[in-house]
């Protein structure tokens, strides 16, 4: 036996050199001092400066890398099991060693060099379990004034974890971690963000589990939302003014049984033949340094065999083989059948509801500041009217009672009184259910941020407008003045030209003297009717072509218009309102028109011309506003014989804005092209004389409506009461 222990240190001794030369590891201790665990890691050397190291929470760790040291304990755990300390593992990388301190809650640390040695002194608050969501003070805020965040990166580690690098200005900046849904959002407490750094960092193409990194500035502080994928764990370490998040994929492990959820603990192996449960259990407890207390109850014995599977995984399978359940009071387990344990969960609660109906009532009262005790009365109560409501025995009220709706929050012996000149509250009530009501006012009664919402509605339009026409006509006066009208077209027959039946009768005298206006035979003047021309008249010019004793005349007029106009108008209306509260403002004017009444009468009615801004704004927890939009740009539009039209733009939306941005809601572009040629059948074809007997018009005319839309968080005043 001797001589093969020394052979092995023999060989050990040639087979590392090095190992000899460089600091080693003596030992692992661990104690409890004032009730803060320190572990001391006894080194053959002192080291030159305080290593480095970093903090994981699930599962809890506390892992330190030692440069230039070697393992030499001579195994690669230590097992500990001493206050919030399981264990200690000693990996050895290169020429490095980490050290690996398992703990059972999450725990921050303090390191320090004495003589050869490294203490660690975790710290000293008491575990507390957290809720999802609550964040972690990986590092309290120091500083008073806000600083800027240097420079963040990132980068993609050998074992493909991802690194979040974060330059912050001093070591001072406090850094809050906590896990939303299968997110990480790291807020940098205190601090600004630049501009250059305010976006999205896309990272799925370096093959880590981030996927995507969004730092934007939230108050006074600057928060980074980092977005994995798959099985993931998390660890945060910082150097100097370095912080750096690594997310690393969890390796599954193919020895694993049940590759589910909820199984982190230490793997055991077990091969029980028709084994008491009650000896198997105590097994468990061993291993776990848990204390287990087992009902008189259970009984029965089991046969398993489990190989590399989870401690708490194997407890599960014993407790559903046998119908026991768990109920966990710190570190202390209780295992008794699931009907015993309801059993018992019952009687509690029947002797919770019995204090409950005999413990005395007090009365408390609550000063509100920014609602109105009216409407959280209504919540105590869950009614749908009234302020108040007392106990089912007839307790007094201060308002109205109404019929219930919602879920009575006060006990069945409480009552609620609320004084809506002074804005209090007094509710009597036992006293759990008043530490209840506090808490929950202290959350709703919190000063409201405001919106100030401008829009500018901009209308801008071009009208082009041309038109030409004719009036042709003859005249011939030789039949009035004793002579023979008209031209001669053999066998004694005459024929004259006129405008139409009646000047043609006038000219031979059939009928009463020339009435001018029927002189003419082609009447198309310039169209000018249309909006493009703006109710513009049309220029004219006349020509006559007549005989030396003026008694024959040809007449001619021509007519034109071109009218170009634009015009632009800009309205920009702006409210301010509360969050998640909805405002109106409205200006123009109400056109009357008649309307007929059921006995025949005519009455006035009116119809509004307004513009109207209806709006609802939200604000996002990151500062931008979301804004349900109802605008309305109404005018007066053209004269009918029942009233005036009413030219309407309409837009409704809702839109996601940030806070101080300008976003485009609407925009609405018409543009109306136009051309009527009226003329003369087959004269009005004849190559340029064609042009005497018709009349051309051309009008375009182009509308564009744009609406803008510019929120501004009015205040971000801190809500602590």
């Amino acid at each position: 036996m001797g001589r093969g222990w020394l052979l092995g240190m023999a060989l050990a001794w040639l087979a590392a050199p090095a190992a000899w030369a460089q600091t080693q590891i003596r030992a692992i201790n661990s104690s409890q001092q004032a009730g803060v665990d320190v572990v001391r890691i006894e080194l053959s050397e002192p080291l030159p400066a305080v290593p480095t190291g970093f903090t994981i929470q699930t599962p809890p760790r506390i892992a330190i890398d030692l440069p230039g040291v070697v393992n030499g304990i001579g195994r690669n755990q230590v097992e500990i099991n001493q206050g919030n300390l399981r264990s200690a593992n000693v990996a050895q990388a290169g020429d490095r060693a980490r050290v690996v301190l398992n703990l059972r809650q999450a725990s921050t640390y303090s390191a320090k060099l004495e003589g050869s040695a490294l203490v660690l002194v975790l710290n000293s608050a008491a575990p507390v379990a957290q809720t999802a969501g609550e964040p972690v003070h990986f590092a309290q805020s120091l500083n008073t004034a806000p600083q800027p965040l240097r420079d963040i990166d990132f980068r993609r580690g050998a074992d493909g974890a991802g690194r979040i690098i974060v330059n912050l200005p001093s070591t001072q900046v406090g850094v809050d971690i906590q896990q939303q849904g299968q997110g990480l959002v790291v807020e940098f407490l205190r601090s600004s963000l630049p501009e250059n750094l305010r976006r999205k960092i896309d990272v799925a193409d370096f093959g880590t589990p981030v996927q995507m990194i969004t730092t934007t500035q939230t108050g006074d502080r600057v928060r980074m939302t980092v977005e994995p994928k798959g099985n993931w764990e998390h660890s945060a370490y910082q150097s100097d003014n370095q912080f750096v998040l690594e997310v690393r994929p969890q390796k599954v492990d193919p020895n694993k049984l049940t590759q589910g959820p909820g199984y982190a603990g230490d793997k055991l192996s077990l091969n029980f033949q028709n084994i008491e449960v009650r000896a198997l259990l105590q097994v468990i407890a061993d291993f776990t340094n848990f204390n287990v207390v087992t009902s008189d109850t259970v009984t029965g014995n089991v046969t398993l065999r489990l190989k590399d599977v989870p401690w708490d995984q194997a407890l599960d399978i014993i407790m559903q083989a046998k119908g026991l359940g768990l109920k966990k009071s710190g570190n202390v387990l209780w295992i008794a059948p699931k009907e015993e344990l309801a059993a018992k969960e019952k009687l509690d609660l029947e002797s919770k509801a019995a204090i409950a109906q005999l413990e005395p009532v007090r009365t408390q009262s609550f000063q509100l500041n920014y609602v109105k005790a009216e409407d959280i009365a209504k919540g105590l109560t869950g009614q749908a009217i009234g302020g108040s409501s007392g106990s089912g025995s007839g307790g007094s009220s201060g308002g109205s009672s109404g019929s219930s709706s919602g879920t009575r929050i006060l006990s069945p012996r409480g009552s609620v009184i609320y004084e809506p000149r002074t804005n209090q509250l007094f509710v009597s009530d036992i006293p759990s259910k008043l530490e209840e009501i506090q808490a929950m006012i202290a959350k709703i009664d919190v000063p409201v941020r405001q919106v100030l919402i401008e829009a500018r509605i901009v209308e801008a339009n071009d009208k082009f407008g041309r038109s030409l026409g004719v009036k042709l006509g003859a005249n011939d006066l030789r039949g009035q003045q004793g002579g023979i009208p008209g031209y001669s077209v053999g066998g004694g027959n005459y024929v004259t030209v006129g405008g139409n039946y009646n000047g043609v009768g006038s000219q031979t005298n059939q009928g009463v003297a020339t009435n001018y206006n029927n002189t003419q035979f082609v009447n198309l003047p310039a169209n000018t009717s249309s909006d493009a021309f703006s109710n513009g008249v049309a220029t004219t010019i006349a020509l006559s072509l007549f005989s030396a004793t003026a008694n024959r005349f040809l007449n001619l007029e021509l007519s034109a218009l071109e009218s170009d106009g634009k015009g632009k108008v800009v309205s920009s209306p702006r409210i301010i309102t509360a969050d998640q509260v909805k405002a109106v403002i409205e200006q123009g004017e109400e056109l009357p028109y008649q309307v007929a009444t059921a006995s025949g009468a005519t009455s006035i009615a009116f119809r509004k011309a307004n513009l109207k801004l209806e709006v609802t704004p939200q604000i996002t927890p990151e500062g931008s506003v979301i804004l349900n939009v109802d605008v309305n740009k109404d005018s007066r539009g053209t004269l009918t014989p029942q009233g005036y039209a009413i030219n309407t733009k309409h837009a409704q939306t809702q839109v996601l804005v940030e806070n101080g941005g300008t976003v485009v809601i609407g925009g609405i572009y018409t543009q109306d092209e136009g051309e009527t040629v009226n003329k003369v059948p087959v004269l009005g074809d004849v190559p340029f004389l064609g042009n005497l007997f018709k009349n051309k018009t051309r009008t375009t005319s182009k509308t564009e409506l744009l609406i803008f839309l510019t929120p501004k968080v009015v205040s971000e005043r801190a809500t602590v009461r």
